[in-house]
């Protein structure tokens, strides 16, 4: 089941690449997706329970859809909106692919998918 899961992920995270790829996007879109969510970690200077926070809304799902629909509600001429979304998903997908799931405040590597690096990938 957890190779299902991992397929599913990895074809999101694609699914997003292409998304961006037929929008014409500048070229460091692509980097935001790989990158730029990461940009949280910087949270855990703070702390274990500050740093789960920032990575959390950086990497929920959630958080990635709402923006996506704001911009299908409100936004349509502002289209960094719904790239945003697709970068925040698609980033989220991969990060889960490789088995990076929603931290605990326990730690970094105690996420919702288990322990980072018990995790085969």
């Amino acid at each position: 089941m957890k190779t299902i899961l991992r397929l599913e992920e990895l074809g999101i995270f694609l699914g997003c690449l292409v998304l961006l790829y037929f929008s014409h996007v500048a070229w460091w879109w692509y980097l935001l997706l790989l990158l730029g969510p990461d940009i949280s970690f910087i949270g855990y200077l703070g702390g274990n329970k500050i740093g789960a926070i920032m990575y959390n809304l950086f990497h929920h799902k959630g958080i990635a859809a709402v923006i996506i629909t704001v911009f299908f509600l409100f936004y349509k001429e502002n289209t960094a909106f719904l790239y945003t979304g697709i970068v925040l998903f698609g980033h989220s997908s991969m990060d889960r692919f490789f088995g990076y799931g929603l931290k605990y405040f326990e730690g970094f590597k105690h996420t919702h998918l288990g322990l980072i690096g018990n995790n085969k990938i």
